[in-house]
């Protein structure tokens, strides 16, 4: 009988898993937080599988959209903790889905009266096996499916995210250097105003208020130009946090965000609104909360019904083998489960209610977009329009220049009033570029055809360090990083 135990125990201990300390160390944690660089090896391969093409050179001198995107994909924490929910909640598809284990019960006995020759020991041996009905156990692994779906829907919400906020940062960053160019450009004109009217006021053919009007505006454009420089340091932080990496790993890199506007004539379509109202990850991820309540609703009326326990027994009665055979249920009369049961349906209305609310969200945040898209364009149309008709004037002065018919000062007039426009045409186009960025986010579609795209096996492989490519591609939302 020992032996018979021994080897139970050894069988048993056999399957348990152990537990492995894992301490973390905030400073060591933050170091290698900041030890990040857009140099890494693993970040190459991680490029070019998704990039579907080698780099010749690598580390890369100029970065753009799509590849910081992709490093975005890479390094920042936010992918790892979507892709470490979606483990948990794979972990509780195996939770639902096991069977409960029976219990063994042993009550030793002695009869201290028993007859010479008779063993005193009286042991009973008690087996409870729990079985479940009504198909619980189904509508417990539904449940948690749904809900590991709905995980793995998150990843491709936050990739969006990343992507969305890359792209702000990197297009606030170029626009300000763009910008700070341009206001160079026009305080070079306007400092050649100024010394040129001071001149004039000095001999007298002008009056001071006159140089005044020009030296404030002079002083105003540098207090610009300050600024723009300003934002672009604080784009380039931004930028930074969006990648998850420190602001030092972007020195000395050089950052690209092509100006140029693709067709976005179909992203405006009713069409295009129908796909992302019905595609969109977040509210495919509604959906399967929603189908978890209901798997939730379900589990709940099924408990109305008891379980079965068999409660089969042997005894050893000094000499005698006794056996029995128990059953046993639960009787649903005080409650019959009915607080759980509206508790849940409850749930599911609370669901449904959440997913209209987020269809709702959504269609405001299309319609803004597409009206922002719309309304900046019309604006840059006229910005255009004005800088054509700026720019013919300076060619105008500078005909009548060489005929004599003007001077030097209405010339530089007429070329800080084609930097003025032009810096107008620029906020325009940066304007639409806001547009588009919003519009691609509301839809959670990328704007350009040649948009990156980064498959789900690629994500899961890179979260182990081991980025392949797969055929099952999806958008940008499925992509992913490192552990």
């Amino acid at each position: 009988m020992n032996v018979w135990l021994s080897i139970l125990a050894a069988a048993l201990l056999a399957g348990c898993a152990q537990f492995e300390s894992r301490p973390i160390s905030p400073v060591e944690t933050a170091a290698r937080l900041d030890a990040r660089r857009l140099d890494d090896a693993r970040l190459k391969v991680f490029l070019e599988t998704n990039l579907s093409r080698p780099l010749e050179s690598w580390p890369m001198q100029s970065w753009d959209f799509k590849t910081l995107a992709l490093a975005a994909f890479y390094f920042h924490p936010a992918l790892d903790l979507a892709r470490v929910q979606w483990r948990v909640a794979q972990a509780g598809v195996r939770t639902a889905g096991g069977h409960p284990n029976p219990t063994l019960g042993v009550t030793p006995g002695y009869d201290a009266s028993a007859t010479h020759g008779l063993s005193p020991w009286i042991p009973f041996f008690n087996l409870d096996v729990p079985l479940e009905t009504a198909d619980k156990r189904g509508h417990r692994v539904t449940k948690a499916r749904h809900l590991s779906e709905s995980a793995r829907l998150n990843i491709a919400t936050v990739a969006w995210q990343l992507r969305g906020s890359v792209r702000a940062s990197l297009l606030d960053f170029a626009a300000a250097g763009r910008r700070a160019t341009l206001l160079e450009q026009q305080l070079a004109a306007q400092e050649q105003i100024v010394r040129l009217l001071e001149q004039r006021v000095a001999v007298g053919a002008i009056s001071q208020p006159e140089l005044t009007s020009a030296r404030i505006a002079l002083n105003k454009t540098r207090l610009e130009l300050g600024d723009s420089n300003a934002q672009g340091a604080q784009a380039r932080v931004r930028l930074a946090e969006a990648l998850g990496v420190s602001a030092g790993a972007l020195e000395g890199v050089g950052l690209v965000f092509d100006f140029f506007e693709p067709a976005a004539d179909e992203l405006t379509s009713m069409e295009a609104r129908r796909v992302a109202l019905r595609g969109r990850s977040d509210i495919l991820g509604a959906l399967a909360d929603y189908a978890a309540a209901e798997a939730e609703l379900r589990l709940q009326i099924a408990s109305q019904y008891p379980d079965v326990r068999l409660n089969p027994g042997y005894q050893f009665d000094q000499g005698d083998n006794k056996w029995t055979l128990g059953i046993m249920f639960e009787l649903p009369v005080l409650n019959q489960n009915q607080g759980p049961i509206a508790e849940a349906g409850a749930r599911r209305e609370e669901a449904a209610a959440r997913l209209t609310a987020l269809q709702t969200k959504v269609i405001g945040e299309i319609d803004q977009a597409v009206a922002g898209y719309r309304s900046a364009r019309g604006q840059l149309a006229t910005a255009t329009a004005l800088l054509s008709v700026a720019r013919q004037q300076q060619q105008s002065v500078q005909a009548q220049l060489q005929a004599g018919a003007a001077d030097r000062l209405e010339l530089l007039t007429a070329q800080l009033e084609v930097g003025v426009t032009r810096l107008a045409q620029f906020d325009g186009e940066a304007k639409v570029q806001q547009s588009l960025g919003a519009l691609e986010d509301a839809l959670q579609r990328p704007v350009d055809a040649t948009a990156e795209t980064v498959s789900t096996a690629s994500l899961l492989n890179a979260a182990q360090g081991e980025p392949k490519r797969s055929t099952d591609s999806a958008t940008s939302g499925d992509a992913g990083g490192r552990k």
